[in-house]
């Protein structure tokens, strides 16, 4: 099984790194980071990069296609080769899927049309230009296009994917390995949870990131 993960500048970490440790265990999964050019792609920190192995040249098909958000994201829904890659793979993929603001990406490659989908909650509104309808729920399965909240929900959205693709068993295994089991500190991780000061907080430092 072929897991094709594309990076773009200024990508989140956590968006790529999470599926991968749930996926990259599936039995006979093959993982791949793959971008515009073989080399190293800066997150949205600056401070990690990750190496792509294969560019959108090499990697022509694959099982399950990863987009992650960021920043980055709305640059990347602009990027003509991006879009078409994306558009490639997912014609023959088993799954399409995205967390985050990589629902734009999605989006700008029309794959959302008509769909109920999901992304950071700070990005909802950009749903609609894609002809999507927002879910608040964590995980938004259409068909075989699913769709993940921000950045710690592809996490959640990997292991339900494991457990479509190999079963619960493995999924549930899978989840025992990296031991995910949270048990975060502060009740603050939902839109619904947080209080209004932690909210507008993040809409700042959301708002003083360039574009």
């Amino acid at each position: 099984m072929r897991v094709l993960i594309p990076l773009f500048d200024r990508f989140t970490a956590l968006d790529a790194v999470g599926p991968y440790e749930v996926l990259s265990r599936l039995p006979g999964a093959q993982v791949t980071f793959v971008a515009s050019a073989v080399g190293p792609c800066r997150t949205d920190t600056g401070s990690l990069a990750i190496v792509a192995d294969a560019s959108f040249e090499d990697a022509d098909t694959g099982d399950i296609l990863v987009v992650p958000g960021g920043p980055g994201s709305r640059a990347a829904a602009t990027d003509v080769s991006l879009l078409e890659w994306v558009r490639r793979i997912a014609a023959g993929s088993t799954w399409t899927t995205s967390v985050c603001t990589g629902a734009d990406v999605l989006g700008a490659a029309g794959l959302l049309r008509g769909l109920e989908a999901t992304t950071h909650w700070s990005a909802t509104e950009r749903l609609a230009s894609y002809g999507a309808t927002y879910s608040a729920r964590r995980v938004v399965v259409q068909g075989k296009v699913v769709t993940a909240a921000g950045v710690s929900a592809g996490i959640d959205m990997a292991l339900m994917l494991a457990g479509l693709v190999a079963g619960e068993d493995i999924a549930k295994a899978i989840q025992l390995a990296i031991e995910y089991d949270p048990q975060p500190p502060f009740d603050s991780g939902s839109l619904s949870k947080a209080s209004a000061d932690t909210v507008e907080l993040v809409r700042r430092v959301i708002a003083a990131r360039k574009p």
